[in-house]
C-alpha cells in the first residue's frame, strides 16, 4: 500500500524525472513526503512564477517535460505566467496544483479554484484527479500528452484527499510518445518545389530541435546554397558563421531580410508556427492576402500548418527527422538562387556591424566583448524589454541549446531560466541579460540559485526605465511620460547581500576586467550597467524617439 503522494512520484520516477522545481504548499503535503528520499531533486523556489520560469527552462534545455509543483489558490495564478510562456513556446511541461479535499468541492472553500476553467485556454490539458487508484495513469497521460505532437504544458489538479489515501495500484509502464514518420516521396515534395523556386526562403523554428537536427539543417543548406533564418528568439537553431545563415525574424528584424521574405516565392517553414512576430504583426505576409508565393510547412502537429497561411505541401513530421533525410539527399546542384544567398549573408554581416550608443559605456561593444571571449556552448538567456535588442542583433550563436528566451515576451523569464539552465550545466558559463525593470520581477530567484549552487552572471542593463513601453509611448504620446520611470536599488550591493558578487560598470573599457572577476568568482554575480539616459533601444536614442514622435504628430494634425 502507497499513499497517493507516493504513487505519484514513482511514477515520475518511472518518467525518467530527475528534477521539480517547486513552492511548497499544504495542498500537497503527501506528494512532499514522496519526494522525500525519492532521488528526485526538488528545487525550492521564493515565488511560483519563477518556479514555473525554471521548469519552462528545464524543458527547453532537455526536451523533455519540465515539471512543477505549486499550492493551490494564488499558488496556482502565480504559476500561470510560466505555463503561459510553455503554451506559446511549444515546451514540454507538467504542472501539478494542489487543490482542496475534494468533498468540499463547490462551496467556495478556502483557495478552491476551477483549474479546468481557469487553465483552458493556457494549456494542452486540464484535468483533476478524481482516485487515489487512477494516479499513474493521469501521470503518464500528462506526460504522453506534454510531448506528443506541438509540445506544451498540462495541468494536473491533486485534491488532498487522493493525495493522501493509501491503495495499492501498481506501477504503470511508460508510453512511447508517437513519432509520425517521414514518407520518402515528402522529401520528394520539398525537393519538387525547391528547384521550382527562384527566391527560396527557409525559415526554421518552433518545438522538438537538437544538436544533430541543427547540423542537417546546416549540411543540407550549405548543400544547396539556401539561405536560412530563424524566427523570433531561436537563433541557436543554425551555426550562425554558416554561409547560409542569414538572419533572425524577431522584434526589430533587419529590414535587408524583411524584403527577402517579402520577395521570396518559396516559404520552407521547418517548426514554426509562424505568426505575427516573423511577420511584424501580419504586415509583410498576410493571411488575407498571402500572395503568389508557395509555402512548404513542415510541423509535428497536424493541425497547424494551414490555420493562418495556405500551406501548399505539408508534412507532418517532427522537424529533426525530416532534416535528417533532407540533409542525406545530395543538395541543388547549381541552383539560381546562390547568389542571392551570398547577398543576404553579406546584409547579415552587414546589420551586425556595432552602432554607437551614447555614453561612456557602449552596451553594443559589451555584447561584442562577451560574443569574442564566451565559450562556444555558453548559455545566454533573457527576458523581455528592449535591452534585449543588443544581444538579439550583436551576439552569435553556434550550438543548439545555448539560447534560452521567452518567444511569448514574458519579463522576468532571464534570471529563472539562467538558475535551470546553471542547475543543468554545471560546467558550463550562462550569461543572463536582464533590463532594471526585467530583473526586479524575479530577483528574488536568485536566493534560490545561492541555495542549490547555480553559477549564473546576470548583466542588469540600467536606464532607469521600462524601455520598451517607453519608446511606444515617445512614439504615441511624445513628451508625456507616464508610468515608465524607475526606482532602483544598488543591483550589485544586492549581488553581495545574498552573498555572491557584485560589480558596477560605467565605462566601456571597466566591462572586461569586470567580467573576468565575476568568472573567477566561482559563484552567483551581478554586473550592473549603468547606461545613458539616451540610451533607448539599437540604433534609436530617447531623443530621436521623442523627435520622430513630435513628427508623426504634426503629419496626423
Amino acid at each position: 500500500m502507497r499513499h497517493g503522494g507516493q504513487i505519484l512520484v514513482d511514477q515520475l520516477k518511472a518518467q525518467g524525472v530527475r528534477r521539480v522545481f517547486s513552492v511548497p504548499g499544504e495542498s500537497f503535503l503527501a506528494a512532499l513526503d514522496g519526494l522525500y528520499e525519492s532521488g528526485i531533486e526538488n528545487i525550492v523556489c521564493r515565488q511560483e512564477g519563477g518556479a514555473a520560469m525554471m521548469a519552462e527552462a528545464h524543458g527547453k534545455l532537455t526536451g523533455e517535460p519540465g515539471v512543477l509543483f505549486v499550492t493551490r489558490g494564488p499558488g496556482a495564478t502565480n504559476a500561470s505566467s510560466g505555463i503561459h510562456v510553455a503554451r506559446h513556446d511549444s515546451t514540454p511541461m507538467v504542472v501539478f496544483v494542489g487543490q482542496i479535499d475534494s468533498h468540499h468541492r463547490d462551496r467556495g472553500a478556502f483557495q478552491e479554484v476551477d483549474y479546468r476553467a481557469m487553465f483552458g485556454g493556457l494549456a494542452k490539458w486540464v484535468a483533476e484527479v478524481g482516485h487515489t487508484e487512477r494516479l499513474a495513469e493521469y501521470v503518464n497521460r500528462a506526460f504522453q500528452v506534454a510531448r506528443s505532437g506541438r509540445p506544451g504544458p498540462v495541468v494536473l489538479a491533486l485534491p488532498e484527499d487522493v493525495l493522501a489515501a493509501m491503495s495499492d495500484a501498481p506501477e504503470l509502464p511508460v508510453s512511447e510518445p508517437a513519432r509520425p514518420g517521414v514518407a520518402a516521396a515528402d522529401i520528394d515534395r520539398i525537393f519538387a518545389e525547391l528547384e521550382g523556386a527562384k527566391a527560396p526562403l527557409v525559415i526554421a523554428g518552433g518545438p522538438g530541435w537538437s544538436q544533430q537536427a541543427a547540423d542537417d539543417l546546416r549540411r543540407f543548406a550549405e548543400a544547396s546554397s539556401l539561405p536560412v533564418a530563424v524566427t523570433f528568439r531561436r537563433q541557436d537553431f543554425m551555426d550562425n558563421g554558416s554561409p547560409s545563415y542569414v538572419g533572425d525574424m524577431g522584434v526589430g528584424m533587419n529590414p535587408k531580410l524583411r524584403a527577402r521574405l517579402e520577395a521570396a516565392d518559396l516559404l520552407l517553414i521547418l517548426g514554426s508556427r509562424f505568426g505575427d512576430i516573423p511577420t511584424d504583426g501580419y504586415s509583410i505576409i498576410a493571411p488575407e492576402a498571402p500572395g503568389a508565393r508557395r509555402i512548404v510547412h513542415v510541423h509535428p502537429e497536424p493541425d497547424t500548418p494551414g490555420t493562418v497561411f495556405p500551406s501548399h505541401v505539408t508534412v507532418t513530421a517532427r522537424t529533426g527527422d525530416v532534416l535528417a533525410a533532407l540533409a542525406a539527399r545530395n543538395g541543388i546542384g547549381a541552383p539560381g538562387w546562390a547568389g542571392g544567398t551570398e547577398q543576404a549573408r553579406a546584409e547579415y554581416e552587414a546589420w551586425q556591424q556595432p552602432v554607437e550608443t551614447p555614453g561612456a559605456l557602449k552596451y553594443e561593444q559589451v555584447v561584442m566583448h562577451l560574443r569574442e571571449v564566451l565559450p562556444r556552448d555558453a548559455i545566454i538567456t533573457n527576458g523581455a524589454g528592449n535591452f534585449a535588442g543588443w544581444p538579439g542583433r550583436y551576439y552569435r550563436y553556434h550550438r543548439f541549446g545555448t539560447q534560452l528566451a521567452s518567444t511569448s515576451g514574458s519579463m522576468g523569464y532571464g534570471l529563472p531560466a539562467a538558475v535551470a539552465a546553471g542547475l543543468e550545466h554545471r560546467d558550463r558559463v550562462v550569461v543572463c541579460f536582464a533590463g532594471d525593470g526585467d530583473f526586479q520581477m524575479t530577483l528574488n530567484e536568485f536566493s534560490t540559485a545561492m541555495q542549490y549552487g547555480a553559477k549564473v552572471i546576470v548583466i542588469v542593463v540600467n536606464n532607469g526605465r521600462y524601455g520598451t513601453i517607453r519608446a511606444h509611448q515617445e512614439r504615441e504620446y511624445p513628451g508625456r511620460v507616464s508610468g515608465t520611470e524607475l526606482f532602483n536599488p544598488d543591483f550589485a550591493a544586492f549581488a553581495r547581500a545574498y552573498g555572491g558578487h557584485g560589480e558596477t560598470v560605467e565605462r566601456t573599457e571597466d566591462f572586461a576586467p569586470a567580467l573576468e572577476r565575476c568568472r573567477e568568482a566561482g559563484t552567483m554575480a551581478v554586473i550592473e550597467l549603468k547606461l545613458d539616459p539616451e540610451v533607448l533601444a539599437p540604433a534609436v536614442t530617447l531623443s530621436a524617439a521623442r523627435e520622430a514622435g513630435l513628427k508623426r504628430q504634426a503629419e496626423k494634425a
